[in-house]
């Protein structure tokens, strides 16, 4: 029963943790993509790919973001040293961020081909729809390999 309760309360911190993350990955996804452009016009499209620069730059956020609030209040360190954990999870996460990027340009590409209107109160554009889509898929990975690779469950 305490193992079961662990185990939730794991799960609802990690979810929360991401949530943390995944706000500071699309916060600053959605500054990159509105600021680089001015810069870099084809970040837009760059030989097909939309948006690669910031993609690259807002996941790289929510990854030290999500470091941190891991080690802090989501997983028992002590499975490796710190710096074979730390590059571990740089090493999983950059496999995720390339996962999360083919994510990213399918739904852009494929499923997300207009915005969404919320009742009028928010609209999400299809980057936004793409990047968030790609997060929750991504984040059931993230947990499943986090958990059982690199920290002590």
């Amino acid at each position: 029963m305490k193992e079961l309760l662990f185990k939730q309360k794991q799960i609802l911190l990690f979810a929360l943790a991401g949530a943390l993350s995944a706000v500071i990955e699309i916060g600053s996804f959605k500054i990159f993509s509105v600021q680089l452009p001015q810069f870099f016009p084809q970040e837009q499209n760059f030989l097909g790919i939309h948006f690669p620069l910031s993609n690259i730059f807002s996941t790289t956020c929510g990854i030290v973001t999500n470091y941190f609030l891991s080690i802090w209040f989501v997983f028992e360190r002590g499975k490796h040293s710190k710096k074979k954990e730390f590059t571990y999870f740089m090493l999983i996460s950059f496999l995720s961020t390339i996962i999360s990027l083919t994510i990213f340009q399918l739904f852009f590409r494929l499923v997300f081909l207009q915005y969404f209107d919320f009742v009028g109160i928010f609209v999400f554009s299809r980057e936004m729809l793409s990047k968030i889509s790609a997060i929750i898929l991504v984040s059931v990975l993230n947990y499943t390999v986090k958990k059982n690779v690199i920290f002590n469950g």
